[in-house]
């Protein structure tokens, strides 16, 4: 009996970007690819169709940022599968709410992701850029800090440059007005606080710049795990400042990426 020298089929790798896109387009237009061929190529862009999620690929054309994992909840098996199709498409990847094992796991099928171990997260960036600065991450406690470096880690993998200030809470002030003239030359400033969460409010009313407020769930039984702080924001009587959910780095991290950016994130391309 021979030997099979058939090659097994090789996993689509794809990257998924408006380049790619659109030189697909004009192969289309220059007779290069057929409209049947074309179609075959496109087919991955919605999502891929798992038994227990639906990885969107599409995501970064439509956002210009890929889909993220949030990991809580979710199997290292289930975590490994997704963040496999993801890279297959994408130059970055990001997986939030992760522990050390799962890290390992991920590491063993991607070798080059990174693990911050402050915000828990996994991290991959194959995109060359030169980040801009701009974004200013201010914690009241050293306790604020995972979540404010999720923030942080989320909008460097956008492409930004994150300046990053801890444990300038509003009990001792003085600390925070020594980094007023660093948090002046910031386009966007996230305050991340527990307790009473009055730091955004404070900051609001000391820099003419748009600040993502971020309650933690960090404080005392009547904190109610974050919900204090929480209202504490919402209220904030200062202009200029926006409230995300509890221990939403990843959201704060966002929206200030997007607002550092240009309202747009870079694609993929």
């Amino acid at each position: 009996m021979t030997r099979s020298s058939a090659k097994k089929p090789q996993p689509d790798t794809t990257l998924i970007t408006e380049e790619w896109l659109l030189q697909t387009l004009e192969r289309v237009k220059s007779g290069e690819l057929s409209p049947l061929q074309a179609v075959e190529k496109l087919s991955i862009l919605p999502y891929k169709e798992l038994a227990y999620a639906k990885p969107d690929h599409h995501r970064s054309l439509r956002l210009g940022f890929p889909e993220v994992i949030f990991g809580q909840g979710k199997t290292v098996e289930q975590i490994v599968t997704i963040a496999e199709g993801l890279v297959a498409h994408s130059e970055r990847l990001l997986i939030t709410r992760v522990s050390q094992e799962t890290f390992s796991a991920v590491k063993e099928k991607i070798p080059d992701v990174t693990y911050n171990s402050l915000s828990k997260s996994i991290l991959l960036n194959r995109k060359q850029t030169t980040p801009r600065s701009g974004i200013t991450v201010v914690t009241g406690g050293t306790a604020d800090i995972p979540v404010a470096e999720e923030a942080a880690v989320t909008a460097e993998l956008m492409g930004n440059k994150v300046e990053r200030v801890h444990d300038v809470g509003v009990a001792g002030i003085h600390r925070l007005l020594d980094k007023l003239p660093r948090l002046r030359k910031a386009r966007v400033i996230i305050a991340v606080a527990g307790m009473e969460g009055a730091l955004p409010s404070v900051i609001g009313g000391l820099v003419p710049i748009p600040i993502i407020a971020v309650p933690t769930s960090v404080g005392y039984g009547a904190s109610f795990a974050g919900l204090a702080p929480l209202l504490t924001m919402l209220n904030s009587c200062a202009p200029g400042v926006a409230v995300v959910n509890i221990d939403n780095g990843f959201g704060a991290g966002y929206i200030a990426g997007l607002i550092n950016l240009g309202s747009k994130a870079q694609g993929e391309g």
